[in-house]
């Protein structure tokens, strides 16, 4: 890249404390054109992008930093990887944008195909869109048609994106408040098994109960939508077992299983799907995030008979959008999903992650506000003690005094007391010990006894 011809491989170098004279500018910039509410600025946040390749990003301060996000999970084989950059120059070259469902793109067709052999049924059906949020929102509406039966049962801690029919389901009251009377009423929540205490004969007999009742309004039960991993929730695995159980509670009552794959599934978590490697069996998957390395593409993937309850379109889709099927972010998931198919992305990941979760359990050890680090592949959480007499937990603060020694981390949890770390593959020997004994301090110095005011 010009001017840093090695990042993607770097350590921290922060020239000017985070964020610098240039983004306190940007954030000026951007408050006099954004709306207030989408971006979070304070004197501590954000910091503006300038360039990221690998897993470094820089900032326009100069200031490099090493990515433990991923740009929300986006870039499992780095920033600006090798691969996706080949692509859409490639496709450049040949068609921009086309008529998703008139006159549709190649590569559309070719994504597709490359979807359909990664999945676990002898046939399946797609539906392309842009973002996480609409493969959601696809799913949902196949199983309203597959089954006729509106109601769906997700799970307390649940994140399915913010669209309408998406937010229904994801279960936080910040998203959810401002928005109840649009909401649809006929979801029901459990407890995701472990969160708050839950026990998972709990978790199941709340879910047969539903299954059984129907949801709080009365309609009956269609879909049952779950993330094998929690992810923003906090990083929570679910007890061997759980998976298995829900499947088949969910097939006796005649509805479906939909398995948010947006943030687990395509190499994350050390396979092609994490429902997998958690004995779900779904119906229908969402998939998202690293399927474009950077473009926006999503999928919802069912076996072939349910997807065909949708009606054979006549001229006008009853679903759909512009930038379906893009060609550029098509070129993208073409290739990655058939390095995905060679198996050596799912290796390289689970070996990493491995690596990882070691590194941060020694270096962890002997800070007593950490309470748990748990993981697979490449999707970590540090679960850290709770803060009783405040409105947010720890993750926060850890995050933005984790900036400032050149890590990139976000919060999670329903109180913001789990490090979610979802870093891109490629981080070197150097960067792993780096980012281990970094986050460590980072925890330490917030944590401290005589700062916690708990």
């Amino acid at each position: 890249m010009e001017g840093d011809a090695r990042l993607g491989s770097l350590l921290p170098s922060i020239r000017v404390p985070p964020p610098g004279p240039a983004s306190r500018a940007m954030a000026e910039r951007l408050a006099r054109v954004e709306s207030r509410n989408v971006t979070y600025v304070s004197d501590e946040w954000p910091v503006f992008w300038d360039a990221a390749e690998g897993t470094n990003v820089r900032d326009v301060d100069a200031n490099v930093y090493i990515d433990l996000t991923s740009a929300f999970g986006v870039a499992l084989l780095g920033h600006s990887s090798a691969l996706a950059r080949a692509a859409i120059m490639r496709q450049a070259r040949l068609l921009i944008h086309g008529m998703g469902d008139i006159h549709p793109p190649a590569a559309k067709v070719a994504t597709m195909e490359r979807l359909g052999a990664l999945m676990p049924w002898a046939q399946s059906r797609c539906v392309l869109s842009s973002t996480g949020s609409e493969a959601v929102e696809t799913a949902l509406k196949t199983a309203h048609l597959a089954t006729g039966r509106p109601g769906v049962l997700a799970f307390e801690g649940g994140y399915h994106g913010l669209t309408a029919g998406s937010l229904s389901v994801t279960e936080r009251a910040h998203f959810r408040a401002p928005f109840t009377r649009r909401t649809y009423a006929g979801v029901g929540f459990v407890p995701f098994p472990g969160r708050n205490g839950t026990a998972v004969d709990e978790s199941l007999q709340l879910a047969k109960d539903f299954l059984r009742s129907g949801a709080p309004n009365g309609d009956p039960i269609g879909a049952v939508i779950v993330e094998p991993v929690q992810a923003r929730g906090g990083v929570r695995i679910p007890p061997v077992g759980f998976m298995a159980e829900l499947g088949e509670l969910t097939r006796e009552a005649g509805a479906l299983l939909v398995a948010d794959e947006i943030m687990t599934g395509l190499g994350r978590c050390g396979g092609v799907l994490a429902s997998h490697r958690v004995g779900l069996v779904p119906d229908i998957v969402c998939l998202g995030k690293a399927l474009g390395g950077g473009m926006p593409i999503s999928a919802c993937v069912g076996r072939a008979d349910v997807m065909d309850a949708w009606p054979m379109s006549g001229g006008e889709a009853i679903h759909t959008s512009t930038f379906l099927g893009h060609p550029l972010a098509c070129a993208v998931a073409v290739d990655f999903l058939d390095l995905l198919a060679s198996g050596g992305v799912c290796d390289e990941v689970e070996a990493e992650g491995t690596r990882l979760l070691e590194i941060f359990s020694d270096d962890t050890a002997a800070i007593d506000g950490v309470r748990a680090i748990r993981g697979m592949g490449l999707l970590i959480g540090i679960e850290l003690e709770h803060r009783t007499h405040e409105r947010s937990g720890w993750g926060a603060e850890i995050a933005r005094e984790a900036l400032r020694q050149g890590l990139i981390t976000l919060p999670a949890g329903d109180e913001g007391n789990v490090l979610e770390l979802t870093p891109p593959l490629g981080l070197t020997n150097e960067q792993m010990a780096f980012t281990g004994r970094t986050l460590a301090g980072a925890i330490t110095r917030v944590m401290e006894p005589a700062g916690r005011g708990a």
